[in-house]
């Protein structure tokens, strides 16, 4: 396995533009924490820092995390014979 620097410099593979990282489980944890996020800062609960939530639900939207990337890590259900969705 190659160090995480070079996998960060790789690129994807032809025909694919992003591969998905992020599992079934991960996913619904994401937007349900980004929701409640933005949803205490447009209330007035917690300040500005609430918009973070913003990340954390296009992460889950997208099924890809960015920070799991160059470290190789996936959350997603491995399906013998069968890649990542």
């Amino acid at each position: 396995m190659a160090p995480f620097w070079d996998r960060a410099m790789m690129q994807p593979p032809k025909g694919k533009t992003m591969t998905h990282n992020v599992g079934t489980t991960d996913q619904i944890f994401r937007i349900v924490l980004g929701v409640a996020l933005v949803t205490a800062s447009l209330l007035g609960y917690i300040g500005v820092w609430g918009w973070v939530g913003m990340v954390a639900i296009a992460t889950g939207l997208f099924r890809f995390c960015p920070a799991y990337f160059p470290f190789g890590l996936s959350t997603c259900e491995s399906r013998p014979g069968k890649l990542n969705p």
